[in-house]
C-alpha cells in the first residue's frame, strides 16, 4: 500500500504539467481564435473598400497572421498535452522556442541597425501617407499617432508633400497644408477643430511654423516617447516574452515527465495484440475520452500473468 501511495504522489509532477500546459495552450488556442476572427471581420471590411494593400500598413493582414499562427501553434500543444503525444509536445515546444528567438532577434536587430530600422519603417509610411484619404485604417492610425505624440509625417512635417491632396503642386484647400491632427492649435474658440489649420505650411521652413504645426516626425516622436518611458518600454518587450517563454517551460517540464514515465515502460506495443475501440474500457475517460487513468483503458485479463497483453 505504501508503495502505491509513492507511486501515486511520484506522479504529481507529471499532473501538474500535464494540466499547467493544457490549460496554457487552450487560453491561446481561445486567444488566437478570437483575434483570428476579428482579423477575418476587418480584412472583409478592407475588401469592401479597397483599402490599402501593403502587408505592413494593413492591421487586418496583421490580425489574421497573428491568429492564425497563434491558433495553431497553441492547438498543437493542446492536443499534444492532452493526449500525451510526446511528438506534438516536442513540436510544440521547438515551434513556440523558434519565435521566442526570432522575437529576439528582430529586438536586437532594432536595437544595432536603428538607423536602417527607421529608413525602412520611413518608406513603408510614406506609402501610407500617399494613400493617406483612400485608406481610412491607415488615416485613423496616422491621426492617432501624430495628435498622441505630437508630431507630424514620417521623418518631418514635409513627407506629406508625398500625398496628391497636400503636395504643393495641386489646387484646392488642402494644397501645401498638413492634416489638422498635426496642428498645434486645432481648435476654435467654440471647441470646433479647424480641419484647415495647418494651410500653407510645407512651403515654409521649421522655424516659420513650429508655432501652428508639429515640426517633428512620429519616428522620432514615438523613439523619444519609448527611451523616455524605458518602464513602459521594458513592460512591453516582456508582455511580449514572457507568455511564449512560460510556454516554452512548461513543453520542456511535460516533455521531460513523458520521457521519466516512458523509461519505466519496456513493452513494445507495436507487437501487442490489436483491440478495437469497442473493447476497451472508457469509464472515466470523460467527455474528450482522454483523460488519464491509473489501470489503462486496455481490457485486463486478471488471470494471466501477462495482464491480458499476447505477444
Amino acid at each position: 500500500m505504501a508503495e502505491h501511495e509513492d507511486w501515486k504522489a511520484s506522479l504529481r509532477p507529471y499532473y501538474y504539467s500535464k494540466f499547467s500546459l493544457s490549460f496554457y495552450s487552450t487560453l491561446f488556442s481561445l486567444i488566437g481564435l478570437v483575434i483570428l476572427c476579428i482579423g477575418i471581420y476587418a480584412e472583409s471590411e478592407r475588401q469592401k473598400h479597397r483599402t490599402l494593400e501593403g502587408i505592413f500598413l494593413a492591421p487586418a493582414v496583421i490580425l489574421l497572421l497573428l491568429g492564425i499562427i497563434m491558433f495553431a501553434v497553441s492547438f498543437i500543444g493542446m492536443v499534444g498535452s492532452l493526449r500525451d503525444n510526446i511528438l506534438l509536445v516536442k513540436l510544440f515546444f521547438w515551434v513556440l522556442l523558434a519565435i521566442f528567438l526570432i522575437e529576439l532577434l528582430l529586438i536586437i536587430i532594432e536595437l544595432v541597425f536603428e538607423n536602417q530600422m527607421k529608413k525602412f519603417a520611413h518608406a513603408n509610411i510614406l506609402v501610407g501617407m500617399q494613400q493617406y484619404y483612400d485608406d481610412l485604417d491607415f488615416k485613423n492610425i496616422m491621426d492617432f499617432v501624430q495628435e498622441k505624440f505630437s508630431c507630424c509625417g514620417g521623418d518631418d512635417f514635409k513627407d506629406w508633400k508625398v500625398n496628391q491632396y497636400h503636395s504643393c503642386n495641386s489646387t484646392g484647400p488642402l494644397a501645401c497644408g498638413v492634416p489638422y491632427t498635426c496642428c498645434i492649435t486645432g481648435k476654435e474658440s467654440g471647441g470646433v477643430k479647424n480641419t484647415l489649420c495647418g494651410y500653407q505650411t510645407l512651403d515654409k521652413e521649421r522655424l516659420e511654423v513650429h508655432s501652428i504645426i508639429h515640426v517633428r516626425g512620429c519616428i522620432h516622436a514615438v523613439g523619444l516617447w519609448l527611451g523616455d518611458n524605458y518602464g513602459v518600454t521594458i513592460g512591453l518587450v516582456l508582455a511580449l516574452l514572457a507568455p511564449q517563454g512560460l510556454g516554452i517551460g512548461l513543453s520542456y517540464l511535460f516533455w521531460q515527465k513523458l520521457n521519466d514515465i516512458c523509461s519505466f515502460d519496456d513493452v513494445d506495443f507495436r507487437l501487442l495484440k490489436k483491440y478495437s475501440f469497442k473493447d476497451l474500457d472508457l469509464n472515466g475517460a470523460g467527455w474528450c475520452l482522454c483523460l488519464p487513468r491509473e489501470d489503462g483503458y486496455l481490457p485486463v485479463d486478471q488471470g494471466s500473468d501477462n495482464a491480458g497483453f499476447q505477444l
